[in-house]
């Protein structure tokens, strides 16, 4: 991926502008991090990247960002500027290009993320990240409390990147943060939910929410932290726990798995039944909160006689001929009866043997 990105950058400046790769893959780069978002900063404009890369796409020309696939990997290209306006605490509504890359980088939110790579492949730092990295501290890029006015949404990267990257939050930007909390509430749910659901996704989750418990941010951003909440493999067992504000919005799957779970958790059990019910995943995120053991979840779940309805030995119509059902509500009643039997182990899963139960139980009482 660098190879590809150093690449790009020659090319730039083979068309006579400059580039530089920038923020959050070149720091990770410095500390040996994973990191899959490739960003680069240019003083060409959207308009002279199209004439370069004629299948550019724009989407984001009026910010001076676009988007380029390149040997198959995903590059955001953004023109050198300064931002002149936030009027509605997320984003600039008036910008202007600039040829000054460290004008560009005074715009940004924190100096972890202002690092810069040339295409030799050289770290340029302009305005000290390199220090703050080996501080391990996140620190705003000028005046902490103005750049949060600014984009309310900063307050949530801070505790991201301090979460993810397990650093401290600098003393300037903490307090900042705390006297600029209210301004969470204006903040879309969206976005508030896309920063959580990365923190909730860290290794480093505990330290994430243990953060967002201490400047005292659950009351703006709708959720609940006042309670015990339990570390699980998936953000959604963290949702389940803190009770997110009907306002933020989950995909049909998530509200399946939240319900699902929700119910496990009333109950504080996680019988052959619950198993049957709602799959190995959700019984595993559920055994995570209830602390009960969940390494052999998935052998249980491997070891029930049937996954679902349709792994009974007699089918509907085989019920329905056996015992000359007239009235078909009474189908539904007897395989719901079958199915608890055979999960709960009182009835073997075998045609013949369904066959004979049914006859006994239920024949006389179809005449």
């Amino acid at each position: 991926m660098l190879e590809k990105a150093l690449e790009l950058l020659k090319i730039l400046e083979s068309n006579g502008y400059e580039a530089y790769l920038v923020g959050g893959f070149v720091r990770d780069y410095l500390i040996n991090r994973k990191s899959n978002d490739v960003d680069i900063c240019t003083n060409a404009t959207p308009m002279d990247i199209k004439e370069i890369f004629k299948d550019v796409k724009l989407p984001f020309e009026g910010y001076g960002s676009v988007h380029l696939t390149y040997k198959k990997i995903n590059f955001e290209i953004t023109t050198y500027r300064m931002d002149l306006e936030y009027n509605n605490g997320r984003s600039p509504s008036k910008i202007i290009y600039t040829n000054s890359l460290l004008i560009d980088l005074k715009r940004r939110d924190f100096t972890i993320n202002t690092l810069c790579m040339n295409s030799k492949g050289e770290i340029i730092d302009l305005i000290g990240a390199k220090q703050d990295i080996e501080k391990r501290i996140v620190k705003s890029v000028g005046n902490a409390d103005r750049k949060l006015k600014e984009d309310s949404l900063r307050i949530l990267r801070a505790i991201r990147f301090a979460t993810e990257l397990n650093f401290e939050i600098d003393n300037d930007l903490r307090l900042a943060i705390i006297n600029n909390a209210p301004m969470l509430e204006k903040l879309s749910y969206y976005r508030k939910k896309q920063e959580l659901n990365k923190i909730f996704s860290s290794t480093n989750k505990m330290r994430g929410i243990d953060i967002l418990r201490d400047l005292k941010l659950d009351k703006y951003l709708g959720i609940n932290l006042n309670k015990k909440i339990v570390s699980t493999n998936d953000p959604i067992g963290i949702w389940v726990q803190i009770d997110p504000f009907i306002k933020y919005q989950f995909t049909n799957n998530e509200k399946s798995y939240m319900n699902a779970i929700s119910l496990i958790l009333k109950d504080k059990n996680i019988n052959d039944m619950e198993l049957y019910k709602n799959g190995s995943y959700v019984c595993y995120i559920a055994a995570q909160i209830l602390g009960i053991n969940e390494t052999n979840i998935y052998d249980r779940y491997d070891n029930l006689p049937i996954k679902n309805r349709l792994d009974i030995a007699l089918k509907p119509f085989d019920i329905i001929e056996l015992l000359n059902i007239k009235d078909k509500s009474m189908v539904k009643v007897i395989v719901n009866d079958l199915e608890n039997k055979i999960i709960n182990k009182t009835l073997i899963n075998d045609e013949l043997l369904l066959k004979k139960y049914l006859i006994d139980a239920y024949k006389n009482n179809m005449l």
